[in-house]
């Protein structure tokens, strides 16, 4: 499948945020993340999930959250901040003509899945479904019972206190709700084939809640047409 990426600086009114916007030729859906405090879009981790499902056919857009003047402890805990810049990244991707047709779904890290939970309940016609990774639900407060999207929470076996409160989250959420456990994996699924499996069950939620039909070549979108023609693929 042919792909290309791009850098986008993505006006938000308040700040401009840097992005890295993964599209395919004829993608199945776009699937926007939300990383953890203390880390960016240059994640490694999150960047790993992308490819992965970038493979499977999904657009992809890891944006950072913060600028790097505002990248403080007390920032990097601020939900409600977070989950607004989240928004105005959903926002942002409906209205380029590439993403605007696309199925979008969220896919949040640590602290980003609480943004990510936050802002699917307040774009409810806009995000179809979310996944979490090692997740801290608990920290989107009451918006945690007005997610409207089917929700998959991944944790790692050996995340005890985390495992707890993803337990918590998916029995108040009001919801399809399902919790994945990682077989012997911490917080960071560093452990050998961890991370691996953390992108198959992504993968798998995504495909069944947020893929779409593959379009015929002759249906592609004018606007993957131009990108083709003046962008450089990858």
């Amino acid at each position: 499948m042919t792909t290309w990426s791009t850098t986008e600086r993505i006006d938000l009114g308040e700040v401009c945020l840097d992005g890295d916007l993964t599209l395919a030729e004829h993608a199945r859906g776009v699937v926007l993340f939300a990383h953890g405090s203390g880390s960016s879009r240059h994640s490694p981790r999150n960047q790993a999930v992308a490819r992965a499902l970038q493979r499977r056919g999904f657009a992809t857009l890891l944006a950072d959250l913060l600028a790097p003047e505002e990248d403080n402890g007390q920032r990097r805990f601020d939900i409600g901040l977070l989950a607004d810049r989240l928004i105005g990244m959903i926002d942002w991707l409906r209205a380029q003509p590439a993403s605007a047709g696309l199925p979008l779904g969220l896919f949040g890290a640590s602290t980003g899945a609480a943004a990510a939970l936050v802002a699917a309940a307040a774009r409810p016609d806009v995000v179809r479904t979310v996944v979490s990774r090692g997740g801290r639900p608990d920290l989107a407060g009451p918006a945690l019972i007005d997610v409207r999207v089917p929700t998959l929470l991944i944790v790692g076996e050996r995340d005890g206190a985390v495992l707890e409160l993803n337990e918590e989250a998916r029995n108040t959420m009001r919801v399809h709700a399902e919790l994945r456990i990682i077989p012997g994996a911490t917080h960071l699924f560093e452990e050998p084939g961890a991370l691996e499996a953390v992108a198959e069950e992504a993968g798998e939620w995504f495909s069944t809640f947020l893929g779409q039909a593959t379009p015929r070549p002759d249906s592609r979108h004018p606007a993957l047409r131009h990108l083709a023609e003046t962008r450089r693929w990858g």
